[in-house]
């Protein structure tokens, strides 16, 4: 009796375990894709960021300074606790969780990384005049800010552009098609940031558009029958450009604020990727972005005075990476001068 060879091959993954396998690896592609693309943020960052780039060589950073009156003291001082207290509940997050942890943690380490960035943003707002916390108006200054080379290099890219002709300004590699990978070259990281801008702008542009036709007073209509358009020319997209304004690393930061009661979150949260990547990922980019407004606001209320605030800090946030910070980047960046020796302190 003879058998076929194939009948006796026992398979290692059964059809219903590739089914699921495959099943968990399409449910997982959106969070995979959010995934690259704050990686890629990150390892923009990383390649970008050197001397010849840093805030010390920007004309705006030299030129910033302001008349700080005691209120406007206490403000931006607020803003500051409000930023590192963040920081530090999201550090805490990060550092004590295992992946499990990490996973559910995303319900609120979502809105930490958006919030602490946003909070020492706005100090340094306050320091440039810009007084207020209106989502609209944070969002449309600090795209003039970066428009305006207020930002280092690794941070300073933008979109602009109507619906159907956005161009990317400052990433010359953004044109390229981006993968489901995550990035191991700097064409990788550039084509994912490009895209993440490009979707981001598209999402603004049509929530604009919403907007604008929902509002009788507003609304573009037809010069034949005076009824609200449902169908857009580029003309018509062209009318709306002007409320969008630029689309800026601070916009793709914005789609972190997730409701936790939103199905998108879930989606991330029943994903097999890796949470750990995407918690340093976040991290990086809080601490990167939070040294700067911290470099800005030093330099706009004087370094000494700065080192007061950051003497002062609750206990939670002494020792920590707040003056970690103060030693290796406001200060050199200041005056110029090499980092102080390490003193104990915990970053």
């Amino acid at each position: 009796m003879t058998m076929n060879m194939e009948t006796l091959i026992i398979p290692l993954v059964t059809d219903e375990q590739q089914k699921l396998a495959d099943e968990t690896w399409r449910k997982s592609i959106p969070a995979q894709v959010f995934l690259n693309y704050f990686f890629a943020i990150n390892y923009h960052i990383q390649e970008a960021d050197d001397a010849s780039g840093g805030l010390q060589h920007l004309p705006f950073f030299r030129a910033h300074q302001a008349e700080l009156t005691d209120d406007d003291l206490a403000a931006v001082t607020k803003l500051l606790h409000a930023c590192w207290s963040t920081e530090y509940a999201l550090r805490s997050t990060a550092e004590l969780g295992d992946e499990d942890y990490l996973r559910n943690a995303l319900h609120w380490t979502f809105p930490q990384a958006y919030h602490t960035i946003m909070a020492g943003l706005q100090a340094f707002l306050h320091t440039a005049g810009v007084r207020g916390n209106n989502p609209s108006l944070v969002r449309r200054e600090v795209g003039r800010l970066v428009v305006r080379n207020a930002y280092p290099r690794p941070v300073s890219f933008y979109a602009a552009g109507a619906y159907g002709d956005f161009s990317i300004h400052r990433l010359p590699l953004a044109g390229y098609k981006a993968g489901l990978h995550i990035a191991g070259k700097e064409i990788d990281a550039q084509a994912q940031i490009g895209q993440f801008l490009r979707t981001t702008r598209k999402l603004k542009a049509t929530a604009t558009r919403q907007q604008v036709q929902a509002n009788a007073n507003t609304a573009i209509r037809s010069q034949k029958t005076g009824k609200v358009l449902d169908k857009w020319t580029a003309a018509h997209w062209q009318q709306i450009t002007w409320r969008l304004g630029y689309t800026t690393l601070f916009d793709l930061l914005g789609r972190l604020r997730i409701s936790q009661t939103s199905r998108e979150i879930e989606r991330f949260i029943e994903a097999d990727i890796d949470f750990k990547l995407f918690h340093q990922s976040l991290l990086n980019i809080v601490s990167y972005l939070n040294g700067i407004h911290e470099t800005y606001v030093a330099k706009a209320m004087g370094l000494e005075r700065y080192q007061q605030l950051v003497a002062e800090l609750p206990k939670h946030l002494q020792h920590s990476f707040v003056e970690d910070r103060l030693r290796t980047r406001v200060q050199p960046t200041i005056t110029g001068e090499a980092p102080l020796p390490q003193m104990g302190i915990a970053a």
